[in-house]
């Protein structure tokens, strides 16, 4: 983006009220407000020349003033004919964020950021690296899907809030960007599509209950034990395990969605038998299902299990009362797998 830009406010972020309050000081009557949303995200436009129904000298008007999109695609890494493929973006400020697009069968689901970087610092994960910089707007998130949805072969189905950062230290933003995402009158993307993922901020996830968001809830709890937990995430220091448990229990009586548990498997540390036995006798009773994800290793001092000892805990968890899934993280290659996001590069 070039300093011109830098300098004007972008559009996409803004509800309708917001954008009732430009027009209006613009002196354009509150209608113009309802088609600037429509060509926002209904049509999903890139200039204000394509708005048709605005006169010439309106369209010139905002384009002196606003700039439509947040965020400047910079690269995309893979092809579209690859499973997985990672989007760059510039933010007008100058930092960089990554989201993630996965292909697998019918489902085509987009990762996005929530942040730039991460404060929780989980021990495995990339995006601890860069340390937490900033949280993301409203509109740097949802450009995030509506950029991602004109680059992409097929129609993206679900997007998941599990990208950088903690999206519920970025709680008030990320609410109000799923509900962008949702509302009827624009995107319109389902809410029981949309999942935002958290390490287990317990206070928002007591805030989240009692607000009885639509969306679904993932956890990441990355161990059996409040032990095994803060091996690896520092998080569970400041809210243990019985909390966190306490939490989802409040989630789970106001919501008619399951809580998804997210577990990584590392080498000799959350991969035993042990730990998956542990697993079940913690989360049996609980309206729930888990995905076992794999470590996808970054270069640090983590390891992935072997695939028998893999396989082996998958099998103890066939006992599991609950539904369980493993998710082969995809895009590895390219450093697009789960916990792989870290834009470590000089800005230009």
């Amino acid at each position: 983006m070039n300093s011109e830009t830098n300098s004007k406010q972008a559009l996409i972020g803004l509800n309708q009220t917001k954008l009732e309050r430009i027009c209006s000081h613009l002196k354009e009557p509150s209608f113009r407000a309802e088609q600037l949303f429509t060509w926002l995200y209904k049509s999903h436009v890139n200039s204000f020349h394509e708005m048709r129904n605005f006169p010439n000298e309106l369209r010139q008007r905002f384009g002196e003033q606003y700039c439509i999109h947040p965020l400047e695609l910079i690269r995309v890494t893979g092809s579209t004919a690859e499973p997985t493929r990672k989007f760059l973006f510039g933010l007008q400020t100058g930092e960089k964020i990554e989201s993630v697009l996965m292909k697998d069968g019918d489902r085509t689901t987009l990762c996005v950021s929530s942040q730039v970087g991460c404060a929780v610092d989980c021990k495995f994960c990339a995006t601890a690296s860069m340390g937490f910089q900033k949280n993301l707007s409203v509109g740097e998130i949802v450009d995030q899907f509506l950029q991602v949805s004109k680059e992409s072969p097929s129609a993206i189905t679900n997007i998941v809030f599990m990208g950088m950062g903690e999206p519920f230290l970025n709680y008030d933003r990320v609410i109000a960007a799923a509900d962008l995402l949702n509302n009827e009158n624009g995107i319109k993307f389902g809410a029981q599509r949309i999942t935002i993922s958290t390490v287990g901020i317990v206070p928002k996830i007591i805030r989240y209950a009692e607000e009885k968001h639509r969306y679904k809830l993932a956890v990441s709890l990355n161990g059996s034990s409040q032990e095994s937990r803060l091996k690896t995430m520092p998080i569970a220091k400041k809210y243990p395990l019985p909390e966190l448990m306490n939490a989802i229990n409040s989630y789970t009586l106001n919501s008619r969605h399951p809580v998804t548990f997210e577990y990584v498997l590392i080498e000799g540390i959350t991969d035993s038998v042990a730990d998956a036995e542990k697993l079940i006798k913690l989360l049996s009773g609980r309206r729930c299902k888990v995905n076992v994800i794999p470590y996808n290793e970054i270069g640090g001092d983590y390891r992935r299990p072997t695939k028998e000892v893999i396989e082996t805990f998958v099998a103890v968890l066939n006992n599991a009362p609950f539904p369980v899934t493993i998710r082969w993280s995809k895009g590895t290659d390219i450093s697009a797998g789960c916990g792989q996001l870290a834009v470590l590069e000089k800005t230009a």
